[in-house]
């Protein structure tokens, strides 16, 4: 059995100009792993909130009690700008556990982003609900090629929201023409990352490593806001071959190299080989 965790970063607004303090991606990624690992991730995660970050709870915290201690993130993302050197490699030191973490489980990546044109029209839930679809043929391939079955868990935003998202999985799944994804037990479930560590790893890859990579590779010299910062060049030196070898690639018959990071970009149309290159 294999678990499939979504989360997301950025947002769906317009990006009205190149100075517009809009955050210029919208990143949706996904982190594959056994079921068998789920204990493995949990308690390694909270052994790597115990290390990097000690103050995060109070001293009387059960070790199960850290779960519950979340470290975001979009908060990984800002220290890894910070002015202060320590602040720096406190959050570069925990990204590269966590990706390891993610290596020593097998975890497997794939998603989608999106760099927004510069004054361009935007369909937030159609980007969504399509990325979404993405994540989910990515994942019935993994599972067919194992002979597997698994489910996917989402990070948690408002009904209103979730309800089309799902809706969309939900026609897939069930159209005239047959299961577009058989070995996808369920609809997307939703759930709150506050006990989930896969949501929690998925996050810290998500808003700390891609989206980074993902703003320092497209929109530098492009988008001038406080969403484009210097020292994003620096996580990408970092982090993109290992992120890069981590992802989940395969051939399609028909449509050719597929999975991993599929990029979209809006401003200079640049291929999504460059992420990771």
């Amino acid at each position: 059995m294999k678990i499939c965790y979504v989360d997301e970063a950025g947002c769906t607004g317009i990006l009205p100009t190149s100075t517009s303090d809009i955050q210029p991606t919208l990143v949706i990624s996904a982190l594959i792993i056994d079921a068998n690992r789920l204990s493995i991730l949990t308690n390694r995660l909270i052994k790597l909130k115990q290390r990097f970050y000690p103050n995060l709870a109070p001293a009387n915290t059960t070790h199960l009690g850290w779960m519950l201690r979340e470290i975001k993130g979009a908060d990984l993302r800002k220290d890894l700008c910070a002015n202060g050197r320590n602040v720096r490699r406190q959050a570069s030191g925990y990204i590269g556990e966590i990706l390891k973490l993610i290596e020593d489980c097998g975890g497997r990546l794939t998603g989608r982003v999106w760099i927004k044109g510069i004054g361009m029209p935007i369909n937030g839930m159609a980007i969504y609900t399509y990325s979404l679809q993405s994540i989910f043929s990515d994942f019935q391939h993994y599972l067919q090629n194992r002979n597997d079955t698994g489910f996917v868990i989402m990070d948690s935003r408002l009904k209103h929201l979730n309800t089309p998202v799902a809706h969309s999985i939900f026609t897939q799944k069930f159209k005239q023409a047959g299961d577009a994804y058989p070995r996808i037990l369920e609809l997307p479930a939703f759930s709150h990352s506050d006990n989930h560590a896969g949501l929690q790893v998925c996050d810290a890859i998500c808003s700390a490593t891609v989206t980074p990579i993902a703003v320092e590779t497209y929109c530098t010299g492009h988008v001038n806001n406080v969403h484009v910062r210097p020292r994003y060049s620096d996580v990408k030196t970092a982090f993109a071959a290992r992120c890069a070898v981590l992802q989940y690639r395969y051939d399609h018959p028909i449509i050719g190299r597929r999975g991993g990071f599929i990029v979209s970009d809006g401003i200079a149309h640049r291929s999504g080989r460059l992420l990771f290159n």
